[in-house]
């Protein structure tokens, strides 16, 4: 992905004041996600991040890609979902070679008539292009640029297994999203370009893409082009972290990142990217480099995205 900036952080704090303890049990249990069989556990959402982790990098042409491919593959299974694989060719003119890249999906209550679609990449980037210059030809490790997102997602897969969701859920993950050189914007996103480029089949009413959200000091401003293209969606989304206490839902737009839902949107999907860009803050990267790895990520951020689209997918009307 790829942004642009647009102001500072707004740095906000929440004080809880004397509740008195009964009171303080029901607006605990009002802003959990309703469906008691079906929590999200962000723990167990860390652990999927580190299964992807353990494995190396995972850019195409890797023995990490490949043992991911089938690693994703199975626990989309172990899940009970109907799974498919989309796999495509993709040839870089610089190496003068063919990579292999898959994009996986994994479809829940597909007879519904209602749909959404829940996303996010699995490939990682094959040089730490933002570190210092003896590191650039290296893959990252991604924990956080890649891992997160399919992290959630997995955990989220689990527990539409629990209890059925009221609406048809499909999860895709796209392959080969941060495979570009900076500046050439062409061979970013060549999964969901090949997703979109193909499709007969998928018209959710709206999409959403979670991109690097394990960041440990996790902020989440609106996103741009999300704001620009689907803010109904945006404005959905905030509002039930919101209700939820997510203080680290942030009001304002402070980026234009180019991602996998950019794809989508001109493809007559609305897309929304939930994405913590500034990673760990504005003054430090990890983003593209080799400290993106599971210790400056944490499962509490993992939770916060998991706890706001189980609430999202279970309050939504058939």
């Amino acid at each position: 992905m790829y942004a642009t900036y647009m102001k500072n952080s707004v740095v906000k704090a929440y004080r809880v004041l004397s509740i008195q303890w009964p009171i303080f049990l029901l607006m605990l249990f009002a802003v959990l996600p309703s469906n008691a069989a079906g929590r999200f556990d962000g723990e167990n959402a860390f652990r999927f991040l580190t299964m992807q982790t353990d494995l190396g990098p995972r850019n195409p042409g890797s023995a990490g890609h490949r043992a991911c491919l089938n690693l994703l593959k199975t626990q989309l299974q172990k899940s009970g979902a109907r799974v498919e694989l989309q796999p495509f060719m993709h040839y870089d003119e610089a190496l003068e070679k063919s990579f292999t890249m898959t994009n996986i999906i994994g479809s829940f209550a597909p007879d519904k008539t209602a749909q959404i679609m829940l996303c996010a990449h699995w490939d990682t980037r094959p040089f730490a292009d933002r570190d210092t210059p003896e590191n650039r030809n290296k893959p990252i490790p991604g924990a956080n640029d890649g891992a997160s997102g399919v992290a959630v997602l997995l955990e989220v897969a689990a527990q539409l297994q629990k209890i059925s969701p009221p609406v048809g859920v499909d999860i895709v993950f796209f392959d080969g999203e941060d495979y570009g050189r900076e500046g050439d914007l062409e061979n970013y996103c060549l999964g969901a370009r090949h997703f979109t480029g193909t499709n007969t089949r998928f018209f959710p009413q709206f999409a959403i893409l979670l991109d690097m959200i394990g960041d440990a000091r996790l902020q989440i401003p609106r996103e741009g082009y999300s704001q620009q293209y689907a803010p109904e969606v945006v404005k959905q989304v905030w509002t039930l972290a919101e209700e939820l206490g997510y203080y680290q839902f942030e009001p304002e737009v402070r980026s234009y990142v180019f991602d996998d839902h950019i794809i989508l949107n001109e493809a007559g999907i609305p897309a929304i990217d939930i994405i913590d860009f500034e990673y760990p803050d504005a003054g430090h990267h990890y983003w593209h480099t080799l400290q993106d790895i599971p210790d400056n990520c944490s499962a509490g951020s993992l939770q916060v995205v998991g706890d706001v689209l189980l609430k999202l997918i279970y309050e939504m009307q058939p």
